[in-house]
């Protein structure tokens, strides 16, 4: 906590120090133990650091607690978890709270800049609600050090920020040069544009047809080479808003917790979760918004998963702790004894508390032995 007393400087520093381009760095699976390890962080809601209060915490915990309680729990995450990516799902920043969004990203985002980590974020409904515009946050945000983050691809998608991760095989296997986890990440975008429609925004078609070209993509030279008979590469899906089917699930389908009132997703359906089923391969979805879910359902073959809060400045419930979800894919091991295709996708959440407990671990897709298995 002492070192980010001065918080503006350090994080200038380590934004200035270097830019790293994101084509140079590669994602891969770990040869040693043959897992990939992934850290979402949901809604942090930083503002200014050290003269942030907190929202919703116990009445002994508000003198001492700010924004850095946020940055000291992502610290602790990295520590204990040692993840090889770390996805921020939005409302990385609480622009109503913040005359400068540049410091206030810089500062949000530098456990993960120092940790020297790969990392890649996606916008929420409240990151632009400052001085930059929603494209100068994502701008921001893709010239910082050591991030993946990217613009979009082409000009006709909408939104800031869609964006495709291949996370490669391990060193030494037959798919070293091959993605075998294929991540997404999508603007879900504020609220709604259109007049006739209230509530929050929705990924829109031309993100869809984005997303089911590259994913389809991906999925031909994954089969094509070396095994014509393999099976899809699984994906994973990463983005803000939550999906008009999270409503689906009640206690007896889901492992973790509701506590909204309701799911905060879009007033209308734009289609996406067909749009993921009729493409294939997708194993998660994971988001954020709702800071008191954390529930992961299945749903015809995806699982739909919330985060929890995380963030200190973020609504939750005193008493409750923040959290984190994890998400380990692991490879499998081939007949010669080497890495082959992905074997196996768990999870389980962290609690900031004393031992950063883990919480609802779970099994969400195994292999199974016939090719082309969902």
């Amino acid at each position: 906590m002492g070192i980010i007393g001065g918080w503006k400087l350090v994080v200038i520093a380590l934004f200035y120090c270097s830019v790293a381009v994101a084509a140079e760095q590669r994602l891969r699976f770990d040869a040693t133990d043959g897992e990939f390890r992934i850290l979402q962080v949901a809604d942090m809601h930083y503002a200014t650091g050290k003269s942030t209060p907190c929202l919703n915490v116990l009445p002994e915990q508000v003198a001492s607690c700010s924004d850095l309680n946020t940055t000291a729990f992502i610290n602790r995450m990295i520590l204990a978890e040692k993840p090889h990516l770390i996805v921020f799902t939005g409302d990385n920043i609480f622009g109503r709270d913040t005359r400068d969004p540049a410091a206030s990203m810089n500062a949000a985002f530098a456990p993960a800049i120092s940790s020297n980590i790969p990392w890649a974020a996606v916008l929420g409904n409240h990151d632009q609600q400052s001085t930059l515009s929603r494209e100068g946050v994502m701008k921001h945000i893709v010239g910082m050090n050591n991030t993946l983050s990217q613009l979009n691809p082409t000009e006709d998608i909408d939104g800031f920020g869609n964006y495709n991760l291949e996370v490669l095989g391990g060193n030494g296997s037959e798919l070293a040069n091959k993605s075998v986890l294929n991540l997404f990440l999508l603007d879900s975008g504020d609220y709604s544009t259109v007049p006739s429609i209230p509530g929050y925004g929705w990924i829109k078609l031309s993100q869809q047809a984005w997303f089911k070209s590259t994913s389809r993509n991906l999925q031909r030279t994954y089969m094509s080479s070396p095994a014509p008979q393999r099976a899809p590469a699984p994906s994973l899906v990463y983005f803000h808003i939550p999906l008009p089917e999270y409503a689906s699930f009640d206690s007896s389908n889901f492992t973790g917790v509701k506590m909204e009132k309701g799911i905060s997703s879009a007033s209308v359906n734009s289609g996406f979760f067909t749009t993921m089923l009729e493409t294939g391969g997708v194993k998660g979805v994971f988001t954020g918004h709702d800071h008191l879910n954390d529930f992961c359902g299945e749903l015809k073959g995806i699982n739909l998963c919330y985060a929890g809060g995380f963030g200190y400045h973020a609504y939750g419930k005193a008493g409750w702790a923040r959290r984190a979800r994890m998400v380990v894919a692991t490879l499998d091991k081939t007949e010669k004894g080497v890495w082959g295709d992905v074997k196996s996708i768990k999870t389980w959440k962290r609690l900031d508390d004393e031992h950063l407990t883990t919480i609802d671990t779970q099994v969400l897709w195994t292999k199974t032995s016939a090719p082309g298995a969902r």
